[in-house]
C-alpha cells in the first residue's frame, strides 16, 4: 500500500489521473450508491480544483476534491473509498489534510445524511435543510474558519 498522499490542482492532473479519478468515483457512486446525476460537472480540470487521493498498484484507494465557488467559499465533495480499502481512515486522512490546507476559511460541503455526524467529528456543523443529490440525501455542513 502506497500511503502518500498525492494532491494535484485541476489544471496539473495527467490524462492517467483523470482517468483513475473518475474511476473510483464511477464505482463508488454510479454503481454502489446508484447515483442518478451525472458525476462529471464541469469543475475537476480548474485550477481552483484540488484533487487529493492516496493510491495502491490498482489505482486510488480513497479520493476526495475540493475547489474554490466563483464567489470564494472552499467546498468538499466526492469522498470515495474502494471498498477493499474501507475502515482504515484513509477518508479521514484525506479529510484533515483539507483542513490543514485550508482551514483557515469556512469549509462548506453536502454530506450524505448518515454521514453527518462523522462530518461532525471534524469540526462541521449543519447550515441549513437537508436536500435531494443525486437521489441520496444530503446535509449541508460547514466548518468555521480555525481561531
Amino acid at each position: 500500500m502506497d500511503d502518500d498522499l498525492h494532491v494535484r490542482s485541476g489544471d496539473e492532473l495527467t490524462a492517467a489521473e483523470v482517468y483513475d479519478i473518475w474511476r473510483i468515483r464511477d464505482v463508488v457512486f454510479a454503481v454502489e450508491q446508484q447515483c442518478d446525476e451525472p458525476d462529471v460537472d464541469g469543475i475537476d480540470l480548474l485550477p481552483t480544483c484540488h484533487h487529493l487521493w492516496f493510491a495502491d498498484a490498482d489505482g486510488p484507494t480513497s479520493y476526495l476534491r475540493t475547489f474554490t465557488t466563483e464567489s470564494g467559499v472552499r467546498k468538499v465533495g466526492r469522498v470515495a473509498t474502494r471498498q477493499d480499502q474501507r475502515g482504515r481512515g484513509l477518508s479521514s486522512r484525506l479529510l484533515r489534510a483539507v483542513l490543514e490546507r485550508w482551514g483557515d476559511a469556512e469549509v462548506r460541503l453536502g454530506a450524505q445524511a448518515y454521514l453527518h455526524d462523522w462530518y461532525a467529528g471534524f469540526g462541521f456543523e449543519r447550515c441549513g435543510e437537508n436536500f435531494w443529490e443525486a437521489g441520496i440525501e444530503h446535509v449541508p455542513m460547514r466548518r468555521l474558519p480555525r481561531a
